[in-house]
């Protein structure tokens, strides 16, 4: 059995960029550091930085007046980065530049009095921000049946966003369909899902018709990692999420004889090590890395963590 890894897979700069916020405060200010929401969607991360005295929280009602605090990747709401600033809370906003970006589009879209629609996936916190930058005026979409459902204000006054971390083909259907619906729509000069998100669905696509079943190792509730098993799925591969090594089924392996390895954004390196090793034990032979895109982009920290104090 031949092990066929993606490449690029795994954590993207956003990510790197979130973590070492956390770190960076610990190391300054000492334990503990509370994080509103998981810093970023993966369990073993989240649990190595809860072991280095990060304290996570979901509502800024838990942290202590004059805490320290960091906002997690994902973004938060003007209500929330308010209430940071009542209660004096030292914030240090780790969310990822290309959700900023689309928060400065939505907000160049309202000032210009457009209603703006979101595509993106309800409860999911990024989109929680995202809604929560304008106080109306907004609409939320989830697929192509909903678009038929909007009731907009003015249908020549319309504009368009998305989470950063959909199916690129997914998202691409539901413009299609906001087109079609309101000619005049206005869309992000660049589109708005990452590059690490399209990146690591491009790597699939060329994987996943090399092997036989997709093993993608992230955690259930990670956005990215959901649609990579999708993405090699849709494709008539099998494919199955992983959060560790611990979670595979010898059964998916029976009668394979390529196995493709991908990870979600925010999910280590270690983990698909670790899954290397387990596959090995199931009687992989072999691991190839194909070849793929180079990713060069560096976040650089919030002012404040440059250095210590």
């Amino acid at each position: 059995m031949e092990v066929i890894l993606a490449n690029p897979r795994g954590f993207c700069a956003g990510v790197d960029r979130a973590i070492e916020i956390v770190e960076k405060a610990l190391e300054r200010f000492g334990a503990p550091i509370y994080v509103r929401h998981e810093i970023v969607h993966n369990r073993f991360v989240v649990e190595g930085l809860r072991a280095k005295g990060a304290v996570f929280v979901e509502e800024l009602a838990e942290v202590p007046p004059g805490a320290t605090v960091v906002f997690s990747a994902h973004g938060v709401s003007k209500a929330v980065q308010r209430e940071a600033e009542v209660r004096g809370l030292n914030v240090f906003d780790a969310t990822c530049p290309l959700v900023t970006k689309v928060h400065v589009e939505l907000a160049r879209r309202r000032a210009e009095d457009r209603e703006v629609v979101m595509i993106g996936h309800r409860g999911h916190p990024e989109v929680e921000g995202t809604m929560g930058q304008s106080e109306g005026g907004m609409h939320l979409v989830e697929n192509v049946s909903d678009v038929a459902r909007l009731e907009v204000r003015n249908p020549a006054n319309v504009a368009y966003v998305t989470q950063t971390t959909l199916s690129v083909d997914d998202a691409a259907a539901i413009v299609d369909a906001l087109r079609r619906r309101f000619p005049g729509i206005i869309g992000p000069r660049k589109d708005d899902i990452c590059y690490a998100t399209q990146n690591r669905q491009d790597a699939v696509k060329l994987m996943a018709p090399q092997t036989d079943v997709v093993i993608v190792v992230g955690s259930p509730n990670s956005s990215n990692s959901n649609r990579l098993r999708e993405v090699a799925a849709n494709m008539g591969v099998p494919a199955y999420m992983v959060d560790n090594a611990s979670d595979l089924d010898p059964a998916w392996l029976a009668g394979k004889r390529r196995v493709g390895v991908t990870a979600g954004a925010s999910a280590p390196e270690v983990l698909v090590r670790e899954v290397i090793e387990r596959l090995r034990e199931f009687g992989a032979t072999s691991v190839r890395t194909l070849d793929g895109v180079q990713e060069r982009v560096n976040f650089p920290l919030p002012r404040g963590l440059h250095a210590p104090a």
